[in-house]
């Protein structure tokens, strides 16, 4: 008989008969007793601005060269790939139920029967066999990298893009081992990112967490750099903190403002120029000082009239947005994520900042029934599936990394209920199912994989395999049992996207970077480059 259980808000912390009471910041995230939160502030000098500028104003031609030198102020990011990666805290669900990962001859390589059952797909859902409703294969690749047609992300990505954009993204997979229901993984790459030439016009790095990653899981000790920490960013205000005008901008237009500002610049100029120079700390004083009146120059030239405000961006809320204003605003625990998403992703698209992480709580969700994993997969979905969206109505190229702390298995059992949809449930902590994947969009084409051949591709898609019961080999990649080297991994993907002038300073920036020779290297990389070395270049 089966047991009878009563039904639970699926966003109520998470309490498991085996596992301790939570009682660290990151056991807390995990079990959804905190959550990144997030709220918008409407009002404020920059909604006076409804509309964005036609064209760009610019600096007096005298000032502008003084951005790049002597003031080093970057007014467009530093021209690489904007990179958003995704913290699912707890443990999710990503092999089999979400993204096929198949034996060593990629995807297609189907697992056994009981080896996707693990994985929570019961025998009639397998990959190889067609839905019975549909008539459509469930190793559904309409994404590029292979995804379980009813997979929950894929269902969520979908949601949040404009039907045809799909066709621009292409992806792969890592299937790789790491600790179970703990944030102690160094899976965070954003500083290699950052190393590797990832920075922004205003800052370098943001996430979404007060944290040294900026999300729950850390970094890899050897990436640690202090001045690259994060900028915590969870909410649409906390963006428009980041380039506040002050009140000159509502006052006087934007161009009066500006001019204003470049006023003071000459006349501090002027100031400084009669102060004896002859002491070196002395000059570094008056060029800090000029630049800093350069900069609010600037600040007020570029952001005075522009909706730097994630909530106040038609692409992105409102009736042609991603999110309409309703569920970006008023749909409880989704609006909470909605907002820090469009947060994280306005700054990075944009260019403001080289790299972002986005944070999600609660992916410890196993010892319930299926449907909490299904809502919670499918509310990140749209999530990942909105940064892709945001990306193709810029126009610029977008890499998005996926990975969370272990993952989990299933009995078999199955929950009927709607929200269910007849899967398996998730019964227990379990990192041999573990595995990362990551989302690459380019506008224009689909990013190609590296080979010659459908086979050659489909391992190169795959990096690394699963055993026909599902589990990771350990030793089919350096990544497969080893979070750091799996970081390094993606880093290496990451340049590789830019070209051959980056992709060769990989051994330079990472020294004993543990992935080996550049044919074992080369073996770890899935895309051929889009871009060349900054993006705007078209590649090689």
């Amino acid at each position: 008989m089966a047991k009878k259980r009563t039904g639970r808000d699926f966003d109520a912390p998470l309490l498991h008969p085996d596992h301790p009471r939570p009682v660290t910041r990151r056991q807390l995230l995990a079990q959804g007793f905190i959550t990144g939160s997030a709220f918008s502030m409407g009002g404020g000098f920059l909604s006076l601005f409804a509309n964005p500028r036609e064209a760009m104003a610019e600096l007096s031609g005298d000032l502008a060269p003084l951005l790049q030198s002597p003031c080093q102020i970057a007014s467009n990011g530093a021209g690489r790939i904007p990179f958003i990666c995704f913290d699912l805290a707890g443990g999710a669900s990503i092999a089999g139920s979400n993204v096929l990962i198949g034996r060593e001859g990629g995807q297609s390589d189907f697992l056994t029967t009981n080896g996707y059952e693990r994985q929570g797909l019961p025998g009639d859902m397998v990959p190889g066999l067609d839905d019975p409703v549909s008539g459509e294969p469930f190793a559904n690749f309409d994404l590029g990298l292979g995804f379980h047609l009813d997979s929950a992300f894929r269902r969520g990505i979908l949601q949040s893009l404009t039907p045809g954009n799909e066709a621009f993204i292409n992806g792969a997979v890592i299937p790789a081992r790491s600790d179970n229901d703990t944030g102690n993984n160094p899976h965070n790459p954003m500083y290699g990112i950052a190393r590797a030439g990832a920075d922004g016009s205003i800052l370098t790095l943001c996430g979404s967490e007060n944290s040294d990653s900026g999300g729950n899981s850390m970094l890899p000790s050897m990436l640690y750099d202090p001045e690259l920490r994060p900028t915590k960013v969870d909410r649409p205000s906390d963006v428009t903190n980041l380039v506040d005008t002050g009140d000159l901008v509502g006052i006087l237009s934007k161009e009066d403002a500006t001019a204003v500002m470049e006023s003071i610049y000459r006349l501090s100029e002027a100031k400084m120029g009669s102060v004896d120079t002859q002491i070196t700390r002395d000059a570094v004083i008056k060029e800090m000082v000029n630049c800093g009146y350069l900069k609010a120059a600037d600040i007020a030239d570029r952001f005075g009239g522009v909706p730097i405000n994630p909530a106040e961006d038609p692409e992105i809320v409102g009736p042609s947005g991603i999110f309409t204003a309703d569920e970006f605003f008023n749909a409880g625990r989704d609006s909470s994520e909605f907002q820090k998403t469009a947060s994280i992703m306005k700054l990075v698209i944009n260019g403001y900042a080289g790299a972002g992480c986005v944070e999600m709580s609660g992916y410890d969700y196993h010892g319930g029934r299926r449907a909490e994993g299904e809502v919670k997969d499918e509310r990140a979905g749209r999530c990942m599936g909105a940064c892709l969206e945001y990306a193709a109505r810029i126009g610029v190229p977008l890499m998005l990394y996926v990975f969370s702390d272990g993952s989990l298995s299933s009995n078999g059992v199955i929950d009927n209920t709607a929200e269910g949809r007849g899967k398996g449930e998730w019964t227990s902590d379990n990192s041999s199912t573990a595995g990362s994947f990551f989302l690459v969009y380019s506008p224009g084409s689909r990013p190609t994989i590296v080979g010659a051949t459908p086979e050659e591709q489909a391992v190169h898609q795959q990096i690394g395999y699963m055993s026909a019961d599902g589990a990771v080999q350990r030793t089919a990649t350096p990544a497969a049992n080893n979070v750091p080297l799996l970081v390094n991994t993606v880093i290496l993907n990451y340049m590789a996207l830019h070209g051959s002038v980056l992709r060769d300073q990989f051994d330079v920036l990472f020294p004993n970077n543990g992935l080996g020779n550049a044919t074992l290297q080369d073996s770890l990389t899935a895309f051929n480059p889009i871009v060349n070395g900054f993006i705007g270049n078209p590649p090689a």
